[in-house]
């Protein structure tokens, strides 16, 4: 029974192509185009937050600067209308003691300014690193879609003509072929010799003969005594 055997090719090539559907190379483009982003992302945000860590901390430092030298600049006042020398040593202390708060801080701020123009640098890199990754994310996805639609196109050619080829099936045939593709892709083979096609195994003289009594009396089709497929003889 032709009939049956063009259905079953016509049910393979189906599955085929819904398998390399599911594997084509263009997915992994677009898995792989979309991973480089997450990871662009990442770093961009990252070194964002640092860039924002470090502005805020120059300035603190800086406010705190001033106000040490205001505080500075009061005690150096404050000095210059002092007559008593134990008064005069004591505002000289304070005002060494701000000048070493004062030059730490700046030892820190010079230390947070040339962190923050490496930063910078990278962000910037970064961010021009945007739009070549977008482009290629976008790409992938758009290889992809039209690989999809080149398969959808088969797979629907495909679905016209299942229909007229179910009908040329028998009904009892066809219950019993839908039943096999449950468990086996392929639910309907030929006899190659004394080999079933669909498990290729070799069947005994006995049990070839049989098949073939089967299948004359049931318009060439017998089962696989070996896999039960659906054997056309």
């Amino acid at each position: 029974m032709s009939g049956l055997l063009e259905l079953q090719a016509a049910d393979t090539m189906a599955d085929q192509l819904r398998h390399r559907r599911e594997h084509l190379a263009e997915r992994d483009a677009v898995q792989a185009a979309k991973n480089e982003l997450l990871r662009w992302n990442e770093s961009r945000i990252t070194v964002r937050q640092r860039v924002e860590e470090l502005t805020a901390e120059i300035d603190d430092t800086e406010q705190a600067s001033a106000k040490l030298d205001r505080q500075r600049e009061k005690l150096q006042a404050q000095l210059k209308t002092v007559i008593a020398p134990r008064e005069a040593e004591a505002l000289q202390r304070e005002i060494a003691t701000l000048n070493a708060e004062r030059s730490a801080l700046d030892d820190a701020e010079l230390t947070a300014m040339e962190e923050l123009t490496r930063q910078e640098a990278e962000l910037n890199a970064l961010l021009a690193r945007e739009e070549p990754l977008t482009a290629e994310y976008l790409a992938a996805e758009a290889a992809l879609a039209n690989a999809e639609s080149d398969i959808d196109g088969e797979l629907e050619r495909i679905a016209d003509r299942l229909d007229g080829l179910r009908s040329a099936v028998p009904k009892p045939v066809l219950k019993q072929y839908d039943r096999l593709r449950k468990n086996f892709l392929i639910a309907a083979a030929t006899m190659s010799g004394s080999r079933c096609d669909g498990c290729h195994l070799d069947l005994s003289a006995a049990e070839v003969d049989t098949i073939r009594e089967t299948a004359a009396k049931k318009d060439g089709i017998a089962d696989c005594p070996q896999c039960g497929r659906l054997l056309v003889v």
